[in-house]
């Protein structure tokens, strides 16, 4: 029997989310332009000085939109192997999928605008 933690198979496992993660934004369009916005998002923290409260919110809201876009491309892929045909319940699904990453893109938005329009019209 192996100790309470298998530490070649957690490696493992940390690898395969790793490559999860390349191909998240590799291959998907938006979660690059995530990426992008959260590249803006972190030169603006830097700029204003946010924080430390501020930029746990920030990294909360990039941990989310990014987790759940990763859902979101898990859903969607999962589905064209069941089935590449179009069908209408399939559609709903990864039409709720999507949803969902708007949901949280648009918190996120709400949560950075809280946070940088104020600093904003403080600078100008």
């Amino acid at each position: 029997m192996n100790g309470p933690i298998n530490i070649p198979k957690a490696l493992r496992s940390f690898r395969y989310a790793g490559v999860g993660i390349y191909n998240l934004f590799r291959y998907e369009n938006n979660a690059r332009i995530h990426l992008m916005a959260c590249i803006v998002v972190i030169i603006a923290g830097v700029f204003f000085k946010i924080s430390p409260v501020e930029w746990l919110l920030i990294v909360i809201q990039i941990a989310l939109v990014w987790s759940a876009e990763a859902f979101n491309t898990a859903i969607e892929k999962l589905a064209d192997l069941v089935s590449a045909d179009y069908h209408p319940v399939i559609k709903i699904v990864k039409d709720t999928a999507a949803a969902g990453v708007l949901i949280l893109a648009i918190s996120a938005v709400i949560v950075g605008g809280v946070i940088f329009i104020p600093k904003v019209l403080l600078f100008f």
